[in-house]
């Protein structure tokens, strides 16, 4: 056996940085539809997240973050740690493979936790975080059972979020929360109340549960789909 193959994957990252972990996955809608107006409020609440993330010395080290945009299914930047995740730009086009994004999104989750152990980080309950404005264009039942699987088993927490135009009945059916309707293009706010909640969570004991800000107060960014 080679040295190189003596180093468990990723030791580097994890040797530089020990801290503790708590993923996430940005799910995000980039169908035809969410064009012009939307998809800049978008690409902008991006910017506050990474910003706000960054400004908090702990959740820079320890928040992880994954972008998955669909259609079609790609990841768009892989896991960083906030202090080096890079937002992409974002484009509208094509379709609304959900159910294909969703599935990405959760062996992307396995696979970074086996990275995780591997290197004997700890870590916290990861994060899929979903935000659209339409309807699946593909098969999504498989990705509802896996989600439900999945919290029913804390192997990861799902929340989904429907722009204007998103069906909320198939997003009630796949996620085991009730799905959010977002105010008004209001991304930022809402990109701003992730960045607190991931922040909370990145400041307590992994196997803490952190009370999170509700969302749906009358000048929250949302309201119940």
């Amino acid at each position: 056996m080679t040295d190189f193959e003596q180093v468990p994957f990723g030791a580097a990252e994890f040797s530089d940085n020990p801290e503790d972990r708590c993923a996430c996955i940005l799910l995000l809608d980039t169908s035809g539809s969410m064009g012009g107006r939307p998809i800049a409020e978008l690409n902008a609440g991006l910017i506050t997240f990474k910003d706000e993330l960054a400004a908090d010395a702990l959740a820079a080290k320890r928040v992880e973050v994954a972008v998955v945009n669909f259609g079609p299914v790609n990841v768009a930047a892989d896991f960083q740690t906030a202090d080096n995740f890079l937002p992409p730009v974002l484009n509208a086009n094509a379709d609304t493979p959900m159910g294909a994004a969703i599935a990405m999104a959760v062996d992307m989750i396995e696979q970074r936790k086996a990275v995780y152990r591997q290197n004997g980080v700890g870590y916290y309950r990861p994060w899929i975080f979903l935000i659209t404005d339409g309807a699946p264009t593909d098969d999504w039942t498989h990705a509802a059972a896996v989600i439900r699987e999945g919290e029913q088993s804390k192997k990861f927490s799902f929340f989904a979020v429907g722009v204007e135009g998103a069906n909320f009945e198939i997003l009630g059916r796949i996620s085991k929360r009730a799905p959010l309707h977002l105010k008004e293009l209001r991304f930022r706010d809402l990109f701003s109340w992730l960045s607190n909640s991931l922040s909370s969570v990145s400041h307590s004991q992994t196997t803490d549960e952190v009370p999170l800000e509700n969302p749906i107060t009358p000048d929250g960014w949302a309201t119940v789909g």
